[in-house]
């Protein structure tokens, strides 16, 4: 059982007001059990893995940066190197994701984070017409469309999805 219309995560709801995304509210859905990863998303929203925008911070020579990736596929952190043109890049551990965005991981939102950060989006978000997100808690999920939500979160497109090998 979902609640719609949900409050989101304080942060988050300043950051929609902000963004002139306060019709967004009302589509916000908490789930009772955890949405933290996206397999739980998706089998809690009843979609396909791969309409799951994931918000993954990693560390590019140290300094955070998002990734959106859509909930099938991993990141290629080589790709991001590139990318980016750093040296090393990894995960960022859970205490620099909180600090860096002010949410927990596994409630990570697309924009809306406590300080301004480099975005990197996949380009496999944009095969679906709507994808759904954190927000904000592992608990809560907003549906937007792709290319509204790169935007949103002055994201960058990139491919920098792991290939099959």
């Amino acid at each position: 059982m979902t609640t719609p219309g949900a409050h989101a995560h304080p942060r988050f709801a300043e950051a929609l007001h902000e963004l002139g995304l306060d019709d967004l509210h009302p589509r916000i859905r908490r789930f009772p059990d955890a949405t933290r990863t996206a397999a739980e998303a998706a089998a809690a929203i009843g979609c396909d893995l791969s309409q799951i925008c994931k918000s993954l911070i990693f560390a590019a020579d140290g300094v955070p940066v998002l990734v959106l990736m859509d909930g099938a596929s991993r990141v290629d952190v080589g790709l991001v190197r590139k990318e980016l043109g750093a040296e090393k890049v990894t995960r960022a551990a859970a205490d620099v994701v909180r600090e860096t965005t002010g949410y927990a991981i596994g409630g990570v939102p697309p924009f809306g984070h406590r300080t301004r950060t480099r975005v990197l989006a996949d380009r496999g978000l944009l095969a679906h017409d709507v994808v759904w997100a954190a927000a904000g808690t592992p608990h809560t999920v907003f549906p937007m469309a792709p290319k509204e939500l790169v935007e949103h979160a002055g994201a960058t497109l990139v491919d920098v999805r792991e290939r099959a090998s």
